[in-house]
């Protein structure tokens, strides 16, 4: 059970479950209205449930109460007016908790912010990720090339998600695993991106694009984490970005110990920049994430904006992607041509490329990239 930190006579009493998306988005918009919130975690005490139930007629959680006043659930919350909302958080800002006030547990001594563990944190980035990707999809145009941000900025689930994004501040990044910490991270940087473009707009040219990536950020487990800091940073072991001079952290930053032992070459298939020439985006979680790296791989590479073979003159063609992170992926055009082909699914392109490498001289070079926005506007 935690108690938010702020004054007031009254109390916001949450009954709520660990994991439970819609207890995590209600508790979110709970914790900006300054008045105490005690979140009460029925796993940790199925004594009260049968209380709650009678108090509420339900079984389900959220269940949440304005002093003694019963809102309900989530659902409800988000409905309530301004006016209605305004009232409830008067009357526990002026008036003591009554003794009809919902049952919090006798043993109410851990009243501090607990951190989101582990687990919590995969599933709360999963949340984040197909909240945004469900805001992306309603707003995608009939050809699935275009978003129309602009309408999505307005949506009442962007409020709900900017109310979870806050969440992240909680997160104990020293526990995740290497696969927690895959998931997490790129479904953060993949949020983010759109986050970034509903609040600043696309970036257009590449000041914009440089200021973009080393700006647009979130608070997570206390620290700040730019675009290029997730990346850079922690995806690919703090190595150098596009046009950085230095690692993005140093020896003595704390986000240092965040940061995977080396680059992971397989992330920049799932990362999405919102340009059209990016990988497909997805939600990705730790449960076999290699599998789902992989796959996302084969599937870049099946698209000719991604690798082009001409076996007749043999040429191949490759998205800037392994030009600019070249080193992630061995360093040399051999090791590269070889990393590409050892990740191709089974194809026409695939027999194609194997012949051209096994042929001796290959004639490597670069596709284009499409900087141009995805937005509709």
């Amino acid at each position: 059970m935690a108690e938010t930190v702020a004054s007031a006579p009254g109390r916001v009493t949450v009954y709520s479950i660990t994991g439970c998306p819609h207890c995590v988005q209600a508790k979110a918009s709970l914790g900006r209205l300054g008045v105490p919130v005690w979140d009460v975690d029925m796993g940790r005490h199925p004594e009260l449930r049968v209380k709650v139930k009678e108090l509420t007629g339900r079984s389900t959680v959220p269940q949440i109460f304005f002093n003694s006043v019963h809102v309900g659930g989530n659902d409800q919350l988000q409905k309530l007016t301004p006016e209605e909302l305004a009232r409830l958080v008067r009357l526990v800002k002026e008036e003591p908790v009554p003794a009809d006030a919902p049952p919090i547990p006798e043993n109410h001594s851990d009243v501090s912010e607990e951190p989101v563990e582990a687990d919590e944190a995969a599933e709360l980035s999963t949340i984040l990720r197909e909240m945004i990707l469900k805001l992306f999809s309603e707003h995608l145009s009939a050809d699935g090339k275009c978003v129309d941000y602009k309408a999505m900025s307005l949506s009442p689930v962007f409020e709900r998600y900017c109310d979870l994004a806050v969440q992240l501040q909680r997160v104990e990044l020293l526990s995740l695993s290497r696969e927690e910490k895959l998931a997490f991270f790129i479904n953060t940087y993949n949020a983010l991106v759109i986050h970034g473009h509903l609040r600043l707009g696309a970036p257009t040219n590449m000041w914009q694009r440089y200021r973009f990536f080393n700006y647009v950020s979130y608070l997570i487990g206390g620290e700040v984490f730019t675009l290029q800091d997730i990346e850079n940073g922690v995806l690919r072991g703090n190595r150098k970005g596009v046009a950085q001079l230095l690692r993005p952290f140093s020896k003595t930053d704390p986000r240092l110990q965040v940061a995977l032992p080396d680059a992971e070459p397989l992330i920049h298939f799932a990362l999405n920049c919102g340009a059209k020439g990016c990988p497909p985006i997805k939600t990705y979680t730790p449960q076999d994430i290699d599998s789902q790296l992989r796959t996302a791989a084969e599937a870049f590479l099946e698209n000719d904006d991604a690798c082009v073979v001409d076996s007749g003159k043999g040429e191949v063609r490759l998205s800037q992607i392994f030009k600019w992170y070249k080193a992630d992926f061995g360093g040399t055009d051999e090791k590269l041509l070889n990393w590409v082909l050892e990740h191709m699914s089974e194809s026409p392109k695939k027999s194609s490329l194997q012949s051209v490498v096994t042929g001796g001289k290959v004639r490597l070079s670069y596709l284009p990239y499409d900087w141009s926005t995805n937005s509709s506007h």
